[in-house]
């Protein structure tokens, strides 16, 4: 019975890891707020003001 627990935990937080992982290399296409918690980089905007910083 025990080992059912402890198999079960370490399922358990196996998926939440690689559920977290998966969370942030998904790219979110409805990142307008720029608070850079999602993670999502947006290529064009740096390169959008890097041309209008004359870089």
């Amino acid at each position: 019975m025990q080992q059912i627990i402890v198999v079960l935990i370490f399922v358990a937080a196996a998926f939440y890891l690689g559920r977290l992982i998966y969370n942030q290399f998904k790219s979110k296409s409805s990142c307008a707020t720029g608070c850079g918690k999602c993670g999502a980089v947006d290529f064009a905007a740096i390169e959008k003001e890097l041309k209008k910083k004359g870089l």
